[in-house]
């Protein structure tokens, strides 16, 4: 025999390692399973120290906020198919250069928030698919050479920097070819040469967090906003704390460059600062300036900048802002030079509880304002809009939600002067009441009053409405006709049903998401003329048989209108073993849809067997068994309580019979006849005559014939069956014969005498009948004979018969 080589091992053995050091390694290696139906698995905030075991399939995974240090370079294989990667928040120290090889189709990574020293251009060679890159807030202070980036061809977004970040060089973000968006985090930035973010073109967003250069080298952060600044890309700084003039030069370079959008967050400015912010952009073309988070610490003395020009800024957003010493402040009257041009004029969520009359009336080309979030009431509203005079001529899009406002019939008073107002957005105030009639522009489209305390609807709501939006209100029904209404939000509040669609003939979208809804269907819908689209999750749905019909045909498209709520939305709130199940999924058995089809079925089918078992039964003659049952131990019981009354009577027994003669009446001539006078009155000498017991003569008139029948069995040593075809069909016999079946089984065989009258068989006999068919078939009886020859010898049998005699002793 062959005897195997080294060769054929070593490819064995080879295997053999990888897969133990596989095994090894990922036995040290924790799982995740929280993964959805989409395959996005979040495994954040689970403190994992290595990267665990998740499924292959996954095409998001979320690994933020753990304690994870190293990336080996077999954590991520088989992850082929992964789109999504987020890793801040670890303290990653280490990557392996391959680490990311086996992940072609990733478009997103998240590195921020780690402890990565140096960035290594290995980790992103394979990444040919990446969009998106976040190296934010990690201790390197260069970006590496060569360019980390180079090959990222269809990089998007990029964000990299921190407080280590010391140096940006020509040749860093070589490869990179077209960012739409670019986050640059350097606020100890020291060394930074021309043209180093200059490659990168055209750009779309930069934000800037250079707090450093701003303060002590100007030069250098004139440097970075110059290389950044074009026509067409958003300028965003942050983290700023300026408090001189000539801080503000850098932003010179944005004005030579003629960048149109500058966006100022997280800044704190003095009134210096604030004169030299609008001195440098004096005459520039700047058409949105946003400021988030402005903390003004200087008392708004800014008369130096008055006779600057602004007139290109078509739009002014502020949100938080913060004023340091509010009652020495002054802004809204030096700054109202500034409110004369902008068409959109923001100030959010800034504690503003007053602006003066004469502030509002310079607003003269204002067509939006945001006024939400702010401390605003009906009193100090009235103040604003001036009572005596119509401001804001131009206003369509007023948004005052978030406010203190409570009183319905003092805004539309205050807004009815509003001419050309299209939209208002009353939201989040304190409003409970509606008053049955108000006063509102003849313009008015768009009404926004969700969230707040509302409980009826009033014809104070305008006609001239196209949509109205009542979420999250105490609403329960809503009965007023909106005849140019197109939309309609109605979630969370108290509806029973949908409102009739009469009331709309021209809405075309409806949601009414999270209210007390048992069910709605077709006809419900028909109701509203031109309704396409429908949102009616959330609700607390009966699943009766129509309404999951209903519902699985709209799902699937069936009808004119669309559920754009998706089937997750429509659950089960009763029957309560289909509480909580998705109606699109339920499946009702026939008994529950199809009750009265069911029931009439069932009964159907219960009257069939039933009468199949009756037919069966009385095939099987079981009801006369019962029946002869019944009324023989009736019998019995009524003879023997006869017999205890005449035993307490002590009267004289009855004298007994010799037999008792079961006949037919048609035969009753041969009995008369024959029978009785042979037996009776013998005409042999030595013959004992017979005392013979007849129904006709002697039953007791008054008794109940089965009471008679039976006395008579009783009372007589022998039964006499006289059977004929006449005697089978007798009804009288027929009692006759039953009771005296019963008797049969208590006497014995030897009391029946059998006399045929005519030839018949035991077939003759009814079946139920069995005692008196087995005498026929064991039992010798007594033909009456045709001859005269024979009639001797008959009536001589029967009366060893009667006498219980036999031939034999004759």
């Amino acid at each position: 025999m062959r005897q195997p080589s080294c060769c054929t091992f070593l490819p064995l053995l080879l295997l053999s390692a990888t897969l133990c050091r596989r095994l090894d390694a990922d036995d040290g290696r924790s799982s995740c399973r929280r993964c959805d139906l989409q395959l996005f698995c979040n495994c954040s905030h689970s403190r994992f120290i290595h990267v665990p075991l998740v499924t292959g399939h996954a095409l998001a995974l979320d690994l933020s906020s753990n304690n994870i240090t190293v990336v080996t370079d077999d954590d991520l294989t088989g992850h082929r198919v992964l789109r999504v990667l987020d890793l801040h928040g670890n303290r990653l120290s280490t990557i392996h250069p391959s680490a990311f090889d086996s992940l072609w189709s990733l478009e997103e990574l998240d590195l921020s928030d780690n402890q990565l020293a140096a960035l290594s251009h290995n980790w992103f060679r394979k990444l040919a698919a990446l969009q998106r890159l976040n190296l934010l807030n990690n201790p390197y202070r260069y970006l590496g050479s060569p360019s980390v980036f180079y090959g990222l061809i269809r990089l998007r977004r990029l964000a990299f920097g921190g407080p280590a970040l010391e140096e940006l060089r020509r040749g860093d973000l070589c490869g990179v070819t077209q960012l739409e968006e670019l986050t640059v985090h350097a606020s100890n930035l020291s060394s930074y040469e021309s043209g180093a973010l200059a490659d990168i073109w055209p750009l779309g967003r930069v934000t800037l967090s250079i707090q450093g250069p701003f303060i002590t080298n100007v030069t250098l952060a004139s440097a970075v906003l110059a290389d950044v600044s074009y026509p067409e890309t958003s300028i965003i700084l942050k983290d700023l704390h300026l408090i001189r003039k000539q801080s503000l030069l850098p932003i010179k370079e944005s004005t030579r460059r003629r960048v149109r959008y500058l966006s100022l967050q997280n800044i704190s400015l003095s009134d210096e600062a604030v004169i030299g912010f609008l001195m440098v952009t004096d005459g520039m073309p700047l058409t949105i300036l946003s400021v988030e988070g402005l903390t003004l610490t200087g008392e708004g003395r800014l008369e130096p900048a008055t006779r600057t020009d602004h007139s290109s800024m078509d739009e002014f957003f502020v949100r938080k802002l913060v004023v340091i010493d509010m009652f020495k402040f002054a802004m809204t009257g030096n700054l109202g030079f500034l409110l004369q041009y902008q068409r959109k004029l923001s100030l959010i969520d800034s504690q503003l509880f007053l602006m003066s009359c004469q502030t509002m009336q310079l607003m003269m080309s204002v067509q939006y304002l945001d006024l939400s979030d702010n401390l605003l009431t009906d009193l100090t509203l009235g103040y604003m809009l001036c009572d005596e005079d119509e401001p804001l001529k131009d206003l369509r899009v007023l948004n005052m939600s978030g406010n203190i406002l409570k009183s319905l019939s003092t805004l539309s008073r205050l807004v009815a002067r509003l001419t050309k107002l299209t939209h208002l957005d009353i939201s989040r105030n304190g409003y409970s009441f509606m008053p049955s009639s108000c006063s509102w522009p003849s313009t008015l489209r768009f009404l926004n009053i969700s969230r707040a305390k509302l409980t009826t609807i009033s014809p104070c709501l305008p006609t001239s409405l196209e949509v109205l939006d009542l979420n999250n209100n105490d609403l329960s029904a809503f009965t007023l006709p909106l005849p140019a209404l197109r939309e309609l939000y109605l979630s969370g509040n108290k509806f029973l049903r949908l409102p009739s669609g009469q009331l709309f003939p021209n809405l075309q979208t409806l949601t009414i998401q999270s209210n007390t809804l048992n069910t709605f269907g077709r006809s419900d819908l028909m109701s509203y003329r031109r309704l396409q689209t429908l949102q009616a999750g959330q609700n607390k749905f009966i699943c009766s048989c129509d309404f999951v019909a209903f519902l699985r045909s709209q799902l699937k498209g069936d009808g004119d209108v669309k559920l754009t709520d998706g089937e997750d939305g429509y659950v089960c709130d009763s029957p309560l073993y289909l509480q909580g199940g998705p109606v699109g999924r339920v499946r009702l058995s026939v008994v529950v849809c199809q009750r009265v089809l069911f029931v009439s079925v069932s009964c159907g089918l219960a009257l069939f067997v039933w009468i199949l078992i009756c037919v069966l039964l009385w095939k099987l003659h079981t009801f006369w068994y019962l029946k002869m049952t019944w009324a023989w131990l009736k019998a019995k019981r009524s003879s023997k309580v006869r017999q205890r009354r005449k035993a307490k009577e002590s009267s004289e027994a009855l004298l007994p019979f010799d037999a008792f003669v079961s006949y037919s009446e048609r035969d009753a001539g041969w009995v008369e006849n024959f029978l009785v006078p042979e037996l009776e009155e013998p005409r042999e000498t030595g013959s004992q005559p017979l005392t013979l017991c007849l129904h006709k003569r002697d039953f007791l008139p008054g008794q109940w014939i089965m009471d008679n029948i039976m006395s008579a069995i009783e009372r007589s040593r022998r039964t006499v069956f006289v059977l004929s075809e006449n005697f089978v069909q007798s009804d009288w016999c027929r009692y006759e014969l039953d009771f005296s079946h019963f008797w049969l089984f208590d006497a014995g065989g030897d009391a029946a005498i059998l006399i045929l009258l005519e030839p018949l068989s035991k077939d003759d006999v009814p079946k139920r009948f069995c005692k008196l068919r087995k005498l026929m078939s064991s039992t010798t009886y007594l033909e009456w004979p045709q001859e005269d020859e024979g009639k001797e010898e008959f009536w001589r049998s029967l009366r060893n018969a009667l006498k219980g005699e036999d031939e034999e002793d004759d």
